[in-house]
């Protein structure tokens, strides 16, 4: 089975595979949607850390493509922007978060702190 916690080969992950930040395990809805409309994936979030997420979806979008992302959990919604940073083909993608406002990560602060740590291998 797949490691979907690594980035694939040839993505742009800052110092290959170290991650700078903690991940969490998190159930939520995500909605992808490309800065140009044109493309709007419904996908199930499945990890999480203040940085990015992890989108599990079938349909992926190429790498490096610009997003609004929208996460959607317990009648709260966290929006922000976001960049593909890796793609695993018909299963999901790494999404890094951008420009996220102030008010939007107190959002996400709340959710990851109830969450449950992912621990590094």
């Amino acid at each position: 089975m797949e490691n979907f916690s690594n980035p694939a080969p040839g993505s742009r992950w800052p110092n290959g595979k170290q991650r700078m930040v903690p991940r969490y395990s998190m159930l939520a809805i995500a909605e992808l949607v490309e800065t140009a409309g044109t493309v709007c994936i419904v996908g199930r979030m499945t990890e999480v850390s203040s940085k990015g997420c992890y989108v599990n979806t079938p349909s992926t979008l190429p790498l490096n493509s610009f997003l609004k992302v929208v996460i959607s959990r317990d009648d709260e919604t966290f929006l922000t922007n976001g960049e593909v940073i890796y793609v695993h083909e018909g299963i999901g993608m790494g999404i890094v978060f951008v420009d996220s406002a102030e008010d939007q990560l107190k959002i996400l602060n709340s959710w990851l702190a109830d969450a449950p740590r992912i621990e590094m291998l």
